[in-house]
């Protein structure tokens, strides 16, 4: 099935133009054989601007669209990516407690957009995503979103190890959302600057991710199902640090 035409762009000229304006672009899809000089120069243009490429084979081209791509696509974001230094230094200058949330590998468009709405409602200051393997933020995102990302504040990591350090060093303390503890979601202290790490429903956090946690936090399960779904882990744990926060206001 074609994705909607808004989503992406194809054809050489097309993504080279778009790369030349200032679009926000998720990733480019480029065939593994391609080697013309107006692909390097979308491969040169993209590097410049620190988006993805990625090497794919003109069948994954092709199920995205049966016209002619002449062997690159980029899907073009819906949204505005923000600084997140930018964003945490007008957060203290508010004199606010930045609260954050970072999605590790969360690829499925819905539950990235259950997860946004919930953000945005809950008032959280910022998304964080890895520049790759991240869910594409389109149409579907925005709709599953039910709107919501025209007004939360998304970042795009090139180095999501590099980000949680610097949050570190900013004084945030590191809060990893998983089942590898003991330790309880509602005995953790949210009040303080916070990010959030919530991982793939596949694997959860990142081991090395994981190890940067300044604590761990679990949802506790009564039922026989093991697990939450992520997006619903995700408000459980952001309404937790909503309500903590009330009651120190």
């Amino acid at each position: 099935m074609e994705k909607r035409v808004e989503d992406f762009v194809f054809g050489a000229n097309s993504v080279l133009e778009t790369l030349k304006s200032d679009k926000d672009i998720d990733k480019i899809f480029i065939q593994k054989t391609a080697k013309s000089d107006q692909i390097r120069d979308i491969i040169r243009l993209a590097s410049d601007r620190k988006i993805p490429v990625l090497q794919v084979p003109v069948e994954k081209l092709n199920r995205i669209t049966m016209k002619n791509h002449q062997g690159v696509i980029c899907f073009v974001s819906t949204v505005s990516y923000m600084s997140l230094d930018g964003l945490m230094d007008d957060c203290f200058e508010a004199g606010k407690v930045p609260l954050v949330m970072i999605l590790d590998r969360i690829t499925d468009v819905r539950n990235f957009g259950a997860i946004s709405r919930t953000a945005e409602c809950a008032g959280v200051d910022a998304i964080v995503i890895p520049a790759k393997g991240a869910a594409q933020i389109g149409s579907d995102a925005m709709k599953t979103s039910s709107g919501a990302l025209n007004y939360l504040n998304v970042c795009r990591s090139e180095n999501l190890k590099e980000t949680i350090q610097y949050l570190k060093d900013y004084g945030f303390q590191i809060v990893g959302c998983t089942e590898k503890t003991e330790d309880s979601v509602y005995d953790a202290d949210y009040t303080s600057p916070t990010a959030i790490i919530l991982g793939s429903e596949e694997d959860g956090i990142s081991s090395e991710y994981l190890k940067m946690c300044d604590s761990r936090a679990k949802i506790p399960l009564k039922g026989k199902v093991g697990s939450l779904n992520v997006s619903v882990s995700a408000a459980v744990i952001v309404y937790e640090a909503v309500r903590q926060r009330s009651l120190v206001k």
